[in-house]
């Protein structure tokens, strides 16, 4: 396959990528049949909130996301399928634009936002954060009107072995208006030109690191991976999901140590079931329910459960926390 053939535009600069982004949106809803039905499909997607001790959640009933919320992600199955991140096993219909040498932005043909991105990489490698968080930085600062997330090999990725980002419309996860709303309240520790939360009351805990400076988070987040990694020693990586985004002078970056896949529901027989996979579009405030009977029957209490189950218990943070605050 010629590469060229899938790109729809290459940018002359970094400056317009923003703009040729919104345009292969544009292209892509109206020429491709599968995203144009399922961008339209989103307009009737149901959708409910709940409010979970002044914590805001939306419960979104996507039955195109059972693609992603069940699929099967150990080493047989990945290795028995065609990876559909490679350029040579995109769709016929599917272009992209290079955002730098090695990624390449997608438009997402099942959407959870109203306008949803995949950035992957050309090169078929493993889905690992440790050497690519500045890569993450870096296309936020491109993509001002995106969240960018991550979702580690075990942590919600549907595509483990190909390293790739996705994107959504800010604005649309409560987490964003939630911190800026409770910063205050958080206890915060300070790293060189970087403030670090830490939200141990979220219902999911969560690090934020904040600032100008992208080396110094870049430093930052490598000294709290370390720490998460020897908690983990047998994974690939440690269990994380990340969210991050640009504002107007720094980024924000959103760090949830996990220490499950999925949690006992998704497995569970008959009316006990929940086919709830939990990655960062959840961990954000979303939580996706592919099927109608689990939108129907979610309730606050399940989704505290489920997030007791896959994220870092209260005594585990604490100790995350206190290895943080050694960083002088």
């Amino acid at each position: 396959m010629n590469l060229d053939e899938k790109y729809f535009y290459i940018p002359d600069s970094t400056d317009n990528i923003s703009f040729l982004t919104e345009q292969l949106f544009r292209q892509q809803t109206q020429s491709w049949q599968t995203a144009a039905d399922n961008y339209k499909g989103l307009e009737k997607v149901k959708a409910r909130e709940l409010d979970i001790n002044g914590i805001h959640f939306i419960v979104q009933c996507n039955p195109e996301r059972i693609r992603s919320s069940s699929a099967k992600v150990d080493a047989k199955s990945i290795s028995e399928r065609k990876c559909f991140l490679c350029p040579q096993n995109l769709p016929a219909e599917q272009q992209c634009i290079p955002i730098s040498d090695d990624f390449i932005i997608l438009v997402n043909p099942f959407p959870v936002f109203p306008k949803h991105l995949t950035i992957s990489k050309l090169q078929h490698t493993d889905q690992l954060i440790a050497k690519n968080a500045g890569t993450m930085l870096d296309i936020s600062a491109i993509l001002t009107d995106y969240v960018i997330f991550y979702n580690g090999p075990q942590c919600g990725a549907s595509a483990p072995d190909h390293l790739h980002f996705q994107a959504g419309s800010k604005g649309f996860l409560p987490v964003e208006k939630e911190f800026a709303e409770m910063k205050s309240r958080l206890p915060v520790h300070r790293y060189k030109s970087v403030e670090i939360s830490f939200a141990a009351d979220y219902l999911r805990r969560m690090i934020t690191l904040q600032s100008a400076g992208r080396d110094c988070l870049l430093e930052t987040f490598s000294e709290i991976y370390n720490i998460l990694d020897v908690l983990q020693p047998h994974e690939s990586e440690p269990m994380l999901n990340i969210i991050c985004y640009a504002g107007k002078d720094e980024w924000i970056m959103h760090v949830f140590p996990r220490i499950k896949h999925r949690p006992a529901q998704f497995f569970a027989d008959g009316d006990g079931q929940l086919l709830i996979s939990p990655a960062s579009v959840d961990l954000g405030g979303v939580i996706i329910a592919p099927r109608n009977e689990d939108f129907e029957k979610i309730t606050g209490e399940s989704i505290i459960d489920i997030f007791d189950q896959i994220t870092t218990g209260k005594v585990e943070f604490e100790k995350i926390m206190h290895e943080i605050t050694k960083l002088k």
